[in-house]
């Protein structure tokens, strides 16, 4: 038997209700994970950050559900590889962008993805988002925008990388959408953690580095923990949302980087701080209640 969680083993959540508490659960978690690898030491690539936290979660993951058997059997074995491939494609591609170009211009880029999401979803699925989607996709990359007072810089170079990052990660999100009528989002993180592994290892052993402090290697284990357990809460939560509308409650993991700025780093709470987590935050609050409204409506 393969590594199958389904949702139904997890507390019993009104839908509406569990999708945003899961994305706002991974957000968090994301949140911890880029404050880990902005403090690596730079020679850290994104391909030895990309190696440790796939390869690593491979193993965590087969450590602990592999002893139910073939831990790569699922269902729709050729969706669940590409699925796979397309996530890391957008990770190293986020990465790349981060490296190239501001912070504010890659972040806001690669958060426009909901949008890519609901043009994939329309694509694949003949999904129409309605109105009310487009309010709060609308809401939330604008609010990224002015809570990282975004300004257009960098060379072409890194934003074709952050658009290409923001694409992938739309079709990315839209993909898990078939692959969790199936599967649960332990087999879906490990396909994902597989292909990722294959991917970055090439570069990774062209210069191979490994923490060479206590510390450091706590720092990488953190990492590690950090991505399985943010991917696994944000590919549970896509068991009660679409992928655009797991979009708009993920970019609240902006709002949660803004934060920890502010109290660990001495960042300043500007207005912009505030209108762009309002903007953000209240995205996600209208298309929660666009979602219990249409529910008591059924």
């Amino acid at each position: 038997m393969g590594i199958t969680l389904h949702k139904k083993s997890l507390f019993q959540l009104d839908s509406t209700l569990a999708g945003p508490a899961l994305m706002l659960g991974a957000a968090l978690v994301f949140t911890l994970l880029n404050i880990l690898i902005k403090t690596l030491r730079p020679e850290y690539t994104v391909w030895h950050i990309g190696f440790f936290r796939f390869f690593g979660g491979v193993i965590v993951l087969i450590s602990i559900f592999g002893f139910r058997g073939n831990p790569y059997r699922g269902n729709n074995t050729r969706l669940l590889i590409m699925r796979g491939c397309v996530g890391s494609i957008a990770f190293i591609c986020l990465i790349t962008a981060i490296r190239l170009l501001p912070l504010s211009t890659a972040m806001v880029i690669f958060y426009a993805y909901p949008a890519f999401s609901a043009i994939f979803a329309y694509l694949i699925y003949r999904e129409r988002i309605g109105a009310a989607g487009i309010i709060c996709i609308a809401g939330m990359v604008i609010g990224v925008a002015v809570l990282f007072d975004f300004r257009l810089g960098g060379n072409a170079v890194g934003q074709g990388f952050a658009v290409i990052g923001s694409i992938f990660a739309g079709l990315t999100v839209t993909l898990i959408r078939s692959l969790r009528k199936s599967n649960g989002p332990v087999i879906i993180y490990l396909y994902f953690c597989t292909m990722g592994s294959l991917v970055t290892f090439p570069g990774f052993i062209a210069d191979p580095i490994f923490p060479v402090s206590l510390v450091e290697a706590l720092m990488v284990l953190g990492i590690i923990l950090a991505s399985v357990s943010a991917q696994l809460l944000m590919n549970q939560g896509f068991f009660y949302c679409t992928g655009w509308e797991g979009g708009v409650f993920m970019s609240t993991e902006v709002i949660f980087t803004a934060i920890v700025g502010i109290i660990f780093l001495n960042d300043p709470a500007t207005l912009k701080f505030w209108m762009g987590g309002i903007l953000i935050f209240g995205s996600g609050l209208l298309l929660n209640y666009r979602k219990s409204a249409a529910k008591e409506s059924q």
